[in-house]
């Protein structure tokens, strides 16, 4: 199915993506639209960028007030050394151009893991993986740096070694305010870390970002399951832009990026190939949930202790 097929369809449901038992009493127009943005990253920066802002302009003409771009939206490299030599500090070129193209749009963005040269870069000549926030006048309202990061041996899909050229993040980011809820900051395999999850959460999150780029063996195991736990256990919706197709000889990512409503549905999801998808965020549903099934209220620390600790 063409991306123009798929956008027309979603255009003739009204992007009432929400199942008919999870409808709240709002009209789904009147509901916050956000848009989850599928590519495949190569090496060649501005081609990407090219790519990712064609997908934000269609996500804004479509009525969208924020649109989610998945880890390394900028560049997927073929090697540590080439990851180094790409990377860029925040107040650098391409940042710049996205906070241009956030402006243009009218419409916040979440950039979901920059290969950001730190302060630091000078010292220990490596980068970290920054999950970026924009808001629709193009500023940088908050920035998560990947705290877990992924150096793992899995059979069939070849060695990941992350910490061979980035640094893990210090700390968590407090959910921010923006026009589709309060969303908690993450990126890929933090996913299989439910306490950052909870205490997120526990924080005020209503929406979760996971952007990504999991592999040809995890993604059909794992990607689906672990979404939609963490949105069943935390009550809040699950956004996650993904990274699909090859992007060189040495990588390819398993796509399938989706949004999970509170209740663990998924609500949209991408086909095959670069391409979007829309969801309206139904807060007044969400709220409902909580209060129906108020987990929250119902965990014991004095058996099991703490297993996260509120963001600061």
């Amino acid at each position: 199915m063409t991306f123009e097929l798929r956008r027309r369809l979603a255009e003739e449901k009204g992007f009432s993506l929400m199942p008919r038992a999870m409808a709240s009493s709002s009209s789904s127009w009147e509901l916050p639209l956000v848009a989850v943005c599928q590519v495949t990253s190569t090496p060649d920066k501005q081609q990407n960028f090219k790519t990712c802002a064609e997908l934000v302009r269609e996500a804004a003409r479509l009525g969208a007030c924020l649109a989610f771009l998945p880890e390394a939206f900028d560049f997927i490299a073929r090697d540590p050394a080439e990851t180094l030599r790409l990377s860029e500090p925040l107040g650098g070129n391409l940042l710049g151009e996205y906070t241009q193209l956030a402006r243009e749009c009218g419409l916040w963005l979440s950039l979901g893991g920059f290969h950001e040269r730190g302060q630091d870069w000078e010292q220990t000549q490596k980068i970290y993986n920054c999950h970026v926030l924009l808001n629709s006048k193009g500023s940088v309202v908050a920035t998560y740096r990947k705290t877990h990061l992924c150096d793992v041996e899995i059979p069939g899909q070849g060695p990941m070694r992350e910490s061979n050229s980035t640094m893990p993040g210090p700390s968590l980011e407090s959910p921010v305010d923006t026009p589709a809820g309060k969303i908690g900051l993450a990126v890929c395999y933090d996913m299989r870390f439910p306490e950052l999850s909870l205490a997120l959460a526990q924080a005020g999150a209503e929406i979760l970002t996971y952007p990504s780029a999991f592999g040809s063996v995890t993604g059909p195991a794992h990607w689906e399951v672990l979404l939609r736990a963490r949105a069943i256990e935390t009550q809040c919706y699950v956004v996650a832009a993904a990274q699909c197709g090859r992007h060189h000889e040495k990588r390819a990512s398993y796509g399938h990026s989706m949004v999970v409503d509170p209740w663990g549905t998924v609500v949209a999801r991408c086909s095959e190939g670069p391409g979007l998808c829309l969801a309206r965020i139904n807060l007044s549903y969400l709220r409902q949930l909580r209060q129906h099934l108020p987990v929250f209220q119902h965990r014991r620390p004095d058996l099991y202790g703490n297993l996260s600790h509120p963001v600061s």
